[in-house]
């Protein structure tokens, strides 16, 4: 058996080595997209874009503009005259929201300490919009506080005599930086589509190229075929999560709070189980092209269903059984538990359990499925 799989491993790696196209897939792909993705992607919206409508002209309607604007998030684009004159600047895209400042507003928030404004907001970017409406909203409750003070001065000392004053903490992310999170899960993402996709493109490839009918005709198990597909690739793709993690801790300087060792027996076991479904794929498909449309339905589900950009518990219930079965969801947060917040092994073994179980289905399901045949 061992001599027969190291034959078949040299194999792959003559053939995997011969394509040169294939080592810049592993190797220079993943590296370009962890350092681009992190920089790109950011969930701090910046510079959205607002036309005033200002019917009062008054020293606090200035005074709210002023603190809208030196917030550094919101642009002003236009100062209209009419509401519609600001509706048509949405509607061009010239415009993310219209703050309108109705008549009298001093003299009503001041006088009888009431008043009403109109925020409306382009909706169609539903995430730049709900961020826009909270930026604004704190904005106009700080405004709205700062005036109460100046109205009633004893709010200030009777609010420094009693309250409640909140104080957060951000546990295993102290500055709230978002890459923080963003890059283990792009490096759990990465490796998951180069080794799904490689390990579905190989068997398929053998078929196409006719190889396949010389392996079929020899006294190779379909085990050792199975196993000298698979090994190689695991190998190349452990490297590559090697070089990722490099990026992430140089580069992003994120520090490893845990085990280097509990990382890499995890990403070992995940690994199998993807390019068990990678191989599967394969064994089923007959073209590459065959083969990648598959991979990418279901790379598109796991990698979207995966916690990744959305937490698993916002989404809809019947979302939550996708991706309690989904493997992603568990390479992205094994990753992220062991290298932020220094989870050990008991805290890993639902994830563990999960990935190796799949793991074993999909490698014995591929085995079984094989046909040695033309």
């Amino acid at each position: 058996m061992f001599r027969t799989l190291s034959i078949l491993i040299k194999k792959e790696f003559l053939q995997i080595f011969r394509n040169k196209s294939i080592l810049a897939i592993i190797f220079v792909m993943p590296v370009l997209q962890l350092v681009i993705l992190p920089l790109a992607a950011n969930y701090e919206i910046k510079d959205i874009k607002i036309a005033i409508v200002d019917h009062d002209k008054s020293t606090q309607s200035r005074e709210l503009i002023r603190k809208i604007t030196a917030s550094g998030y919101f642009k002003i684009v236009d100062y209209c005259e009419i509401y519609n004159a600001a509706y048509h600047q949405i509607e061009n895209d010239k415009a993310d929201l219209i703050l309108e400042i109705p008549n009298h507003f001093e003299k009503n928030i001041v006088r009888e300490n009431n008043e009403k404004i109109l925020v409306a907001i382009n909706a169609i970017n539903g995430t730049k919009a709900g961020l826009s409406a909270s930026y604004l909203g704190q904005i106009l409750q700080n405004y709205n506080q700062q005036i109460q003070l100046q109205m009633n001065p004893e709010l200030e000392r009777a609010k420094k005599i009693s309250g409640l004053e909140i104080v957060p903490t951000f546990w295993f992310n102290k500055n709230y930086n978002y890459r923080l999170s963003l890059v283990p899960g792009i490096l759990a993402f990465l490796v998951t589509l180069i080794s799904g996709y490689l390990a579905a493109l190989n068997i398929v490839q053998e078929k196409e190229s006719g190889t396949i009918e010389q392996i079929n005709v020899s006294p190779i198990k379909k085990r050792d075929f199975i196993l000298g597909k698979l090994i190689p690739f695991w190998i190349l793709a452990m490297i590559a999560f090697t070089v990722g993690l490099f990026v992430t801790i140089f580069v992003y300087k994120i520090e490893m709070q845990g085990s280097f060792l509990l990382l890499y027996g995890f990403i070992s076991v995940y690994l199998i189980t993807i390019l068990g479904m990678g191989l599967l794929a394969s064994v089923y498909s007959e073209t590459q092209q065959q083969a990648m449309f598959v991979v990418f339905f279901f790379m598109m589900i796991f990698i979207l269903m995966s916690g990744l950009f959305t937490p698993t518990e916002s989404m809809a219930d019947w979302a939550k059984y996708i991706a309690y079965v989904n493997p992603v969801t568990y390479g992205v947060d094994g990753i992220r538990l062991i290298m932020l917040k220094n989870s050990g092994f008991k805290d890993l073994l639902p994830h563990f359990g999960f990935i190796m179980g799949l793991g074993f289905l999909v490698i014995s399901w591929a085995v079984l499925r094989y046909r040695k045949t033309n």
